[in-house]
């Protein structure tokens, strides 16, 4: 799952999985550990979310991610971040360009 999410990254394609029972599509920007757990921040644009309000920023813990796959759909790069979440991890193991 670890090189899927780095080769998503790299590649700039988004990704499509099932967290917490629902479906969703999300552009990859940041794979890193905060607090010890492995987690994705990504820019989520379609699928379900128990929040709603989408797109938006949504932070996945890695050990609750199903069924990852990349898809062919890609995303320009980074995006603003002004909730400063896109900073708050304690390594980074990648971050798109």
């Amino acid at each position: 799952m670890e090189e899927i999410i780095i080769q998503a990254i790299a590649q700039k394609k988004l990704v499509e999985f099932n967290y917490q029972g629902r479906p969703r599509i999300a552009e990859p920007h940041v794979y890193g550990i905060t607090n010890g757990v492995k987690q994705l921040l990504g820019f989520q644009v379609r699928g379900h979310s128990s929040r709603g309000n989408l797109p938006d920023w949504r932070r996945f813990d890695l050990h609750e991610i199903i069924d990852l796959r990349i898809i062919e759909e890609s995303f320009p790069g980074r995006r603003p971040y002004p909730s400063g979440r896109h900073s708050n991890f304690d390594h980074h193991i990648a971050i798109v360009d």
